[in-house]
């Protein structure tokens, strides 16, 4: 009996102890007590939890078209000659009358409003005589071609409807590289096919691909077909419209482009108003400039250098030549070409600027006044 009765003394100190322990821990390392908390739930949650990006996929890919383009290619035949002919003794064929062949181009595109605008790829529409849109609930209706420019890679389309599921064109969603991105379109034919990968690099420029260049890397796969089709965030938010991937040809692999929101709202709202994008101009020609000695120590502008200034034009007329050197533009350091590209044609013509740089290592100021940019027709 004395026996039992030291136990249960014991026993019982053992327990008020561990409760004053547990208590002192929780009123001095609360944060301890709620890791504590955490992981046991995060290990007892974690095989229910699954990664799924479902919810994405259904509130965007509605928005996503296929689109069909309908292009008459005309092209010289070669017919064989008789042996006794001319033409004969040399090659045996000679021109035949031209023929009209019917060709489809694939891709994709984006309903950015309920009553009907589509913004796809300029190299999917380019050339076409026809342009059906298919939906994502199987109905096929046809497009007409509001304006198209080659220079970003962008064109946009208007069918009938209203009420249509629509992808907001907002430039202030954000976006950094890591961030999980989803390609939804049409490669090859294969309709609301959804990729996923990540974003690898912003503001990508310099490809020489386009006239402007601002790109999304990413490496979610991008296929024939896929030009056009929508990039969106894990939250099924528009972030860019794919335009083009770096194929194996070049020995690349999971390297593909889309176009920022930036510019695709901003040329959008241009063909939407004018039919065009109106552009400011300098009436020059220019890449980037030799870095100068010490440049990279100094954080120096590197600048660009203008390499033919057009007859008649902006900088003709204010007296630039091919050789100076541009350090700023309207007093704002420049970097890149690309950079002042992108400066130029966000003005509009008419709009006076202020241009600081070097001729033979002389500074020099000038003001010119932008012209319109001409029109690029390339495909």
């Amino acid at each position: 009996m004395p026996h039992a009765k030291r136990y249960g003394w014991f026993l019982l100190h053992s327990v008020v102890a561990g409760l004053a322990a547990a208590f002192v821990i929780s009123q001095v390392f609360p944060a301890a007590v709620r890791w504590m908390h955490a992981t046991t739930a995060t290990a007892s949650d974690a095989h229910e939890r699954v990664i799924s990006y479902a919810d994405a996929v259904r509130s965007a890919a509605p928005a996503v078209v296929s689109i069909y383009a309908d292009k008459l290619i005309t092209e010289q035949t070669l017919i064989r000659v008789p042996s006794n002919s001319t033409v004969q003794r040399f090659s045996g064929l000679a021109y035949g009358p031209p023929r009209t062949r019917l060709e489809r181009a694939l891709g994709s595109g984006v309903i950015v409003t309920e009553d009907g605008y589509v913004l796809t790829n300029h190299h999917v529409i380019a050339g076409a005589s026809q342009i059906r849109i298919a939906l994502w609930d199987g109905r096929v209706t046809q497009a007409n071609l509001i304006g198209s420019d080659a220079d970003t890679d962008l064109a946009v389309l208007k069918m009938e409807g209203s009420a249509l599921p629509a992808l907001t064109l907002d430039p202030e969603v954000p976006k950094e590289v890591g961030d999980v991105v989803l390609a939804i379109g049409n490669p090859f034919g294969l309709s609301q096919t959804v990729t996923q990968g990540i974003v690898s690099g912003l503001s990508r420029n310099q490809l020489n691909l386009r006239a402007y260049e601002d790109f999304i890397q990413t490496d979610a796969a991008i296929n024939e077909g896929n030009s056009g089709g929508a990039l969106i965030n894990a939250r099924g938010q528009l972030i860019g419209i794919n335009t083009f991937v770096l194929g194996r040809i070049n020995g690349a692999e999971g390297i593909g482009f889309a176009i920022p929101m930036g510019t695709a709202s901003a040329v959008f709202e241009e063909i939407k108003q004018h039919g065009i994008v109106v552009r400011g101009w300098m009436g020059a020609e220019y890449g980037d400039a030799p870095l100068l000695p010490g440049s990279l120590d100094t954080g120096a502008a590197r600048g660009v250098a203008l390499t033919a200034i057009y007859s008649g034009g902006p900088a003709h007329a204010a007296g630039l030549k091919a050789g100076d050197v541009l350090l700023k533009f309207n007093g704002e350091t420049i970097s890149d070409q690309g950079e002042l590209r992108l400066r130029e044609a966000g003005l509009s013509p008419g709009q006076s600027v202020n241009i600081s740089g070097l001729r033979a290592g002389v500074p020099f100021d000038v003001t010119l006044d932008l012209a319109q940019r001409p029109i690029s027709t390339t495909n």
